[in-house]
């Protein structure tokens, strides 16, 4: 019999010892260390477990040039903005990660991707273990009603037990297999409780193997701690070949998937979906979509922003109000709170807009994370307009990005995002001083934030704010 002995395992990067400790020593992360049992026998490289499910493979050394590289061969999903962020379609074999917030949709864009593929005579296997059958039925009736009709080739398996779910593939050897959770999966042969991150990481080993072994695209659904990491451990995110997450405000309709690992694909391209109560559809022209509601406000501007790929047109907001604290806030929704700060501290500084006394609110509308350095100017332009009582008209947009000296920076894809604004008619444009700015009609060029008040204060429209209610 062989004997085992007791160890303390990180459920981060998995760096073994032989004592417990509340901090790592390999990653630094805190309480992370796990006790875990391994056979006396086994092999320690490094301070890391080798089991005999890792073990050596003698593999033939070949130049670069003499390894052959098959035809990558995908399955078109049928979805147009998750073909777009897949780079194509699935590629059979393999395995796909989908992480998001709680009811952000993602269980209801795997039932959708499923019943795509069964309705064009693909084989789905969906494996269910936050759900009963009865309850996986109803979400795919309210998505489609004839979807019994429709999807013939659609199995569903509500278990949680890895191996009924790899007999259920061995019976039906279907294209795809979806697993809606992986938190939720175990094997009964691994002695590790459910949703442990030995569990997790062994399951999805076991279903790695399996894409690998009989050709088919696997998607798994993973849940996201409150840092925006998959939980379980991070060894998960580099098993698989894919990993996507799925963005936005659960209250609102529009929701982004964004591709942030992908081996056989760009990571750039960003799906954008609306959620309606037939499910999520595609969104045909976002700038339309972003835009529906046009008006003219204090402290409100459009930006040109690159999201991924595309150039999107997103209104950019902004509100200053005496605080009622003893040191004002900064609240930003869309975009990293830290730009807000960085940009009210540069027009205190640098074009003389006191903001110290002053609670500060900025808001992208749409619900989607802007990363864009481009909004850096939109978002002075719209705390200037907030803090003066002026605005302008809606005609205007602007984007550029702002240095901790004041001055406005060009940023790229400039030509893109021009062509944009002026197919949404908008005349007159707000940007950096640019090499080929002679190339841009209608356009205002800033070289600082200095300059961006004075053109405010010359051509704003003043709005008086409304008075405070009083008990007569």
């Amino acid at each position: 019999m062989v004997q085992s002995k007791t160890m303390y395992q990180c459920a981060v990067c998995e760096e073994t010892a032989v004592s417990w400790s509340g901090r790592c020593l390999s990653c630094g992360e805190w309480d992370s260390m796990n006790e875990c049992r391994v056979p006396s026998k086994t092999k320690r490289i490094g301070g890391k477990v080798l089991s005999s499910l890792s073990s050596e493979l003698s593999s033939e050394v070949m130049r670069l040039s003499e390894i052959q590289t098959p035809d990558v061969e995908r399955l078109r999903t049928g979805i147009r903005e998750l073909d777009s962020v897949l780079g194509g379609g699935l590629v059979k074999g393999s395995v796909v990660l989908v992480g998001g917030d709680p009811g952000i949709g993602k269980s209801t864009l795997m039932m959708q991707l499923s019943m795509s593929l069964a309705s064009g005579g693909e084989c789905v296997v969906y494996a269910t273990s936050e759900e009963s059958a009865y309850q996986s039925k109803m979400r795919a009736t309210r998505l489609q009603n004839d979807v019994a009709e429709t999807c013939p080739e659609l199995y569903i398996i509500a278990d949680t037990n890895l191996s009924h779910i790899e007999e259920a593939v061995e019976k039906h050897k279907p294209a795809m297999l979806v697993i809606d959770s992986i938190q939720m999966l175990f094997q009964a042969s691994y002695e590790k409780p459910i949703g442990s991150t030995s569990q997790i990481q062994h399951c999805c080993m076991a279903l790695v193997q399996l894409a690998r072994k009989r050709g088919i695209c696997v998607c798994i659904v993973g849940h996201m701690t409150k840092e925006g990491q998959v939980a379980g451990p991070r060894m998960l995110e580099h098993m698989v070949d894919v990993v996507l997450t799925f963005e936005g405000d659960r209250h609102d309709a529009l929701r982004g998937l964004r591709s942030i690992k992908n081996r056989f694909g760009t990571t750039l391209e960003i799906g954008l979906f609306e959620m309606t109560g037939r499910g999520l559809s595609d969104v045909e022209d976002v700038a339309s979509y972003l835009l529906q509601e046009e008006h003219e406000g204090r402290g409100s501007i459009v930006c040109p922003v690159m999201h991924g790929s595309r150039c999107l047109l997103v209104e950019v907001q902004a509100l200053a109000t005496g605080t009622l604290f003893g040191q004002a806030r900064r609240r930003a929704t869309g975009f990293d709170g830290s730009r807000l700060t960085r940009l009210a501290a540069v027009l205190e500084q640098h074009a003389g807009l006191e903001l110290v006394d002053q609670d500060v609110y900025a808001n992208i509308v749409g619900g989607l994370q802007i990363k864009d350095p481009a909004t850096d100017l939109a978002i002075c332009f719209a705390l200037i307009c907030a803090r003066l009582n002026l605005f302008l008209p809606r005609s205007i947009s602007i984007y550029g990005e702002v240095g901790l000296d004041g001055r406005v920076r060009s940023v790229p894809h400039g030509g893109q995002r021009q062509k944009q604004v002026s197919k949404r008619g908008f005349s007159n444009n707000m940007v950096p001083i640019t090499r080929q700015q002679g190339e841009l009609q209608n356009a205002f060029h800033f070289a600082s934030v200095g300059d961006l008040v004075t053109y405010i204060q010359k051509n704003g429209i003043y709005v008086p704010t409304n008075n405070r209610l009083s008990d007569e």
